[in-house]
């Protein structure tokens, strides 16, 4: 009886692993899979853009904090010129 048993439950593995997934199920897999990758790859794409929109924005905010600090550094050379000329004579 023991030996029947095994001899059935190895059969029923065998008959189980046989009966793997159908071209179907493969296909199905299959097209998970790239789907998947195709997300992940849609997802780097659009970081590397955001990635790359943060560095010109940083490179604008920089460009302009620049030009300020000229403009009141030649504001501050004009006035100083302009006290020097007709300032207050003591």
């Amino acid at each position: 009886m023991k030996k029947l048993f095994t001899l059935v439950a190895a059969a029923g593995m065998f008959t189980f692993v046989a009966c793997g997934p159908s071209a179907e199920e493969k296909a199905a897999q299959e097209k998970a899979k790239q789907d998947s990758i195709a997300a992940v790859e849609a997802a780097k794409a659009a970081e590397d853009a955001a990635a790359a929109q943060a560095a010109a924005d940083s490179t604008a905010a920089f460009s302009a904090a620049e030009a300020e600090k000229a403009k009141m550094v030649a504001d501050s050379i004009a006035a100083a010129e302009a006290s020097k000329k007709g300032g207050k004579k003591h």
